[in-house]
């Protein structure tokens, strides 16, 4: 039970880098 909640918990904190990594390439391509 508990490495489930991990594996959630991770797989949310990964949704959420991807949203950053997304927000940080658009950003980048607007200063060019």
């Amino acid at each position: 039970m508990g490495s489930k909640a991990n594996d959630a918990a991770v797989a949310h904190a990964a949704v959420r880098m991807k949203e950053a990594l997304e927000k940080i390439r658009e950003q980048v391509q607007n200063v060019e």
